[in-house]
């Protein structure tokens, strides 16, 4: 017996399975990810056939379900994985391993059956017994609100962190990254649920209400940035791409795979015709945010990168990583470089504590805000590059920070699962507190 378990309620359905049937979601599931996903999968539907779920393999593409439960010899899933028809799959690797197929082969045989969890999208905010993880916050523009994401949710805070205003429920397990429009009409939130999926929630913050959400990939998507003209956004995927998407109505507008690792972070110049993105494979890459076509490097390559963010009147950008060290860049080269030149390099600052996960720009272009493995927030300037002062408090790594619409705050969050609002000028503490509405006795 396979329990299936509704996700965000009570509800938990019993599937019975014999025990030599083969389990869709312990073994088919996960070779089917690992060897089909990156062209199968919600937005690169190759052949129109999406193969990150139940629903996709049994609906098939354009030539038909992929398999026909009960006759493994009769299934397109099968025929294409043996080579007996062409291209066989997956397209231009070697053939899988024959145990692979085997399973497969012997769980159609066994009758095909689904044992997937049932994931529910709960329009009810989540319920804690602890404080979680805190991987994104950002104030909005007018400087109302602080959007802190929690478990399956957005939770909107006044700013002064006095209360929460609203609660934002929806199906992506982990919210990675939030930005919000220039005028605060749209709040944008990358994340998803890990080996699942990625998602895009495009969410009207004002009445608290989603508007449309894009899935993408079979895993969480990262660091969603939005064009100053609100009209693009772009993430990062665990599959080495950079996806572009509309913001009216979701769609992809493109997929670009000039990565080699993981893509952490996106954001876009100041005048949404380009963007740069970054990475695990060391790159800091620029890309034309019109045609989503890749340019060239910004930097040259030294640790992985995890975090960019732009200065707010200029096309210039700090970037961080695992070497700990802040590097500023220029987006326009002053002339062609040659082997070796760095031109575009402004400045690096100097070394963190530990690894770089989070940074942030002051809205007047006055100070850079740095983060990550050590519990301390470093505010540097972004002119001479001197470390003006430290913001401490924090027991562990520090995920997220945002500067306030003036200047005069900084919002930091990490491993502890604490808000904290730092007096941006001296780093005094101003509000420490949990975001979530935490419910006592019991366990999670």
């Amino acid at each position: 017996m396979h329990w299936r378990i509704a996700l965000g309620c009570l509800v938990i359905i019993p599937v019975y399975l014999s025990a030599s049937d083969p389990s869709f979601s312990r073994e088919i599931q996960p070779i089917l990810q690992k060897n089909c996903a990156g062209c199968h999968q919600p937005a690169a539907k190759s052949s129109g056939l999406d193969l990150t779920n139940y629903a996709g393999l049994s609906t098939g593409g354009k030539h038909g379900p992929a398999f026909a439960a009960g006759a493994p010899t009769d299934s397109l899933v099968i025929r294409y994985m043996t080579g007996e028809m062409k291209p066989s799959m997956p397209l231009g690797g070697s053939i899988l391993p024959a145990h692979d197929i085997d399973t497969i082969r012997d769980w159609i045989k066994s009758g095909a059956k689904d044992d997937s969890p049932v994931e529910v999208t709960s329009t009810e905010p989540s319920t804690y017994h602890q404080a979680p993880v805190i991987t994104a916050l950002r104030f909005s523009p007018d400087g109302k609100f602080l959007a802190v994401g929690g478990n399956r949710e957005i939770l909107l805070h006044n700013a002064d962190g006095s209360g929460i205003v609203k609660r934002l429920p929806g199906k992506a397990e982990r919210i990675l990254s939030i930005a919000f429009s220039a005028d605060g009409t749209l709040l944008v939130a990358g994340g998803g649920t890990p080996s699942r999926f990625g998602e895009i929630q495009f969410w009207n913050p004002r009445e608290g209400k989603l508007l449309r959400t894009a899935e993408v990939t079979s895993d969480t998507v990262f660091g969603a940035s939005l064009s100053p003209d609100g009209k693009k956004v772009a993430v990062g995927c665990t599959d080495n791409t950079v996806r572009a998407f509309d913001t009216a109505n979701a769609k992809e507008l493109y997929k670009i795979s000039s990565h080699e690792n993981w893509v952490l972070a996106t954001v876009f110049g100041t005048d949404s015709k380009r963007f740069v993105s970054v990475g695990r494979d060391r790159a800091a890459k620029l890309v034309d945010a019109n045609a989503g076509q890749f340019l060239e490097n910004v930097n040259q390559m030294r640790g992985e990168l995890s975090a960019v963010a732009r200065h707010p009147k200029k096309d210039v950008i700090v970037i961080g990583g695992e070497d700990r060290i802040p590097y500023i860049y220029m987006l326009d080269r002053p002339r062609n470089i040659k082997v070796g030149e760095e031109l575009t390099l402004i400045r690096k600052l100097d070394p963190e504590d530990g690894a770089i996960f989070a940074l942030d720009w002051s809205p007047d272009g006055k100070w850079i805000a740095v983060a990550g493995a050590s519990p301390s927030v470093g505010i540097y300037d972004a002119d001479s590059g001197a470390k003006l002062t430290a913001c401490r408090g924090h027991s562990a790594g520090i995920y997220a920070v945002s500067f306030s619409p003036d200047g005069t705050r900084l919002a930091t969050g990490g491993f502890d699962g604490q808000v904290r609002l730092y007096r941006t000028k001296d780093c005094v503490l101003e509000k420490a507190f949990v975001p979530v509405p935490i419910i006592t006795g019991g366990t999670q």
